[in-house]
């Protein structure tokens, strides 16, 4: 089922790990979902699952995440923030890790579609999902890396994607889950310290949905940009501008042009 010289096992992974995130590392072969694997309330921040298969992954508003087994990185991390943080922003900052470590290792161009996706030529490379409580936050991130064509799941409100279909070429896994928990240490650090608006500029540049016409529950408008709080900003048919909290971006109408 895998090939065990290309697992993420502690072995593999540990030497590369140069920060505090990844410690502990817990690896398994398969498990119903990475998020469950850190529900123990003694893990301490840093705290990281790995799996080579979810045999129930989950993404946003309870959809299932497919996973070829072997082909994907899937990860969760466990983070403790000062109560009270808007931890909501965290996808943002999560996804953002994740898109700068694809582009690193992979040498691909990742935007971020708000709040939680990682895109590679429009098409959907990854996913992040936060569930929090007990003033925890477990970040669940789920990247198609080595998946061929016919390996990814089927398209829903995106057109799937791997590193691997993006770029012609397989990827170290290993290589790249170091370079995320080290970049996602980074972002986090920054976060705490100054909060969302010091990773504004790096996200409004890879923000995918700025000049569209999209409709997020009854509301329709063209994305704006993402404000400091991490709200979407939408410009109305009115003119006025509205500020969106959270929510499914079902469709995506085109560009404006006027």
């Amino acid at each position: 089922m895998f090939d065990e010289h290309k697992l993420l096992t502690p072995d593999v992974v540990q030497p590369s790990l140069q920060g505090r995130f990844g410690r502990p590392y817990l690896w398994c072969e398969e498990c119903t979902s990475t998020q469950d694997v850190l529900r123990d309330g003694a893990l301490p921040e840093g705290a990281l699952a790995v799996t080579e298969h979810q045999t129930a992954g989950r993404g946003r508003s309870a959809r299932a995440w497919d996973d070829a087994a072997g082909s994907s990185l899937l990860c969760s991390l466990l983070l403790r923030p000062p109560t009270g943080s808007p931890v909501e922003q965290l996808s943002l900052v999560v996804g953002l890790a994740v898109a700068e470590a694809a582009d690193v290792t992979a040498a691909v161009v990742s935007q971020l579609k708000w709040p939680n996706d990682v895109l590679v030529d429009g098409r959907k490379v990854a996913g992040v999902l936060l569930e929090s409580g007990g003033g925890a936050v477990i970040c669940g991130i789920g990247i198609n890396v080595d998946q061929s064509e016919h390996e990814l799941p089927a398209p829903t409100r995106l057109p799937p994607a791997s590193l691997r279909t993006a770029t012609g070429r397989r990827h170290d896994r290993a290589v790249l889950l170091a370079e995320l928990l080290a970049r996602l240490e980074q972002r986090y650090d920054t976060w705490l310290d100054s909060g969302l608006a010091a990773l504004l500029p790096e996200l409004e540049r890879r923000d995918a949905l700025h000049g569209s016409v999209v409709g997020i529950g009854d509301v329709t408008g063209t994305a704006a940009g993402i404000a400091e709080d991490g709200r979407l900003r939408l410009q109305l048919p009115d003119g006025t501008t509205t500020l969106v909290a959270s929510g499914e971006v079902v469709s995506a109408l085109g560009r404006r042009t006027e």
